[in-house]
């Protein structure tokens, strides 16, 4: 079974290759995917990493947690599932509408 692991801290110029090349002391890297913005292509700060076994992964966190990478020091951690992306986010009105440029819609005006 394949397990991920979360690299943060990472400096901005680093690729995917360089990274893929650094944990492969810990063993088989399947991916190495630093994360980057989609608009312009700049690093996120963090990547992922998958490997072939949880051994091989446990491995790594402990080799590589709190240990310095090109002058930053690693965070290295089993990775998360994404938390459900939801639109119920938003500020909630209570029971009125949210207003539209200042007036409810409901308003029909007065007859003077």
């Amino acid at each position: 079974m394949n397990k991920k692991l979360y690299v943060g801290n990472l400096l901005y110029e680093v690729t995917d290759e360089e990274l893929r090349d650094f944990f492969s002391q810990a063993g088989t890297v399947i991916s190495a995917s630093v994360v980057r913005f989609h608009d312009s292509g700049r690093s996120k700060g963090f990547a992922f990493v998958e490997f072939d076994t949880e051994e091989e992964a446990q491995k790594a966190v402990d080799m590589f947690n709190n240990q310095d990478y090109k002058g930053r020091q690693l965070l290295v951690s089993e990775a998360r599932p994404p938390k459900p992306r939801t639109f119920g986010d938003r500020p909630s009105y209570g029971d009125r509408p949210p207003r539209r440029n200042g007036f409810r819609r409901d308003y029909q005006g007065d007859d003077i």
